[in-house]
């Protein structure tokens, strides 16, 4: 009885150890990162990157239709071909309102290990006189859930 308690106990503990962190970041620590190489994934609509344009290196994948629908297997498998789960990646929006939720999907449904969230988007990004460029056309036309 022992040895299967403790052999439960080794087989748990590997799980227990890998846990999902959502992290909260602003402008300061979006550019660390991203110049540090951690992928960045604007999730805006096309609409909103032909409008104010992106932060330089973003990949660009709507999480949320212009009709307000999330196809989240759909959007997973496009996530997971930019970061795997046990790598960190950056989410941003317009103001941190939809990357709460996508980040919250990733790590709690998808296993992502590491999530930062923009916490106040590229509103903020863009009021601190930040870079931005303009979105590449053939991904900004790019429908949600769709293989661009």
């Amino acid at each position: 009885m022992r040895r299967h308690l403790l052999l439960g106990l080794l087989v748990l503990l590997p799980a227990l150890a890998v846990r999902a962190e959502v992290i909260d970041i602003g402008n300061a620590e979006l550019a660390r990162l991203s110049a540090a190489g951690v992928p960045l994934i604007d999730i805006r609509t096309a609409a909103e990157w032909q409008d104010t344009g992106i932060v330089p290196g973003s990949r660009l994948l709507t999480f949320v239709d212009p009709d307000g629908r999330i196809d989240a297997p759909a959007w997973l498998a496009r996530v997971r071909a930019i970061a795997k789960p046990e790598q960190p990646l950056i989410l941003i929006c317009r103001s941190g309102n939809r990357t709460r939720a996508a980040s919250q999907l990733l790590a709690q449904q998808a296993g992502y290990r590491t999530v930062y969230n923009v916490k106040d988007g590229v509103r903020s990004w863009a009021a601190d006189g930040r870079p931005l460029v303009a979105a590449p056309g053939a991904l900004a036309a790019c429908p949600a859930g769709a293989r661009c």
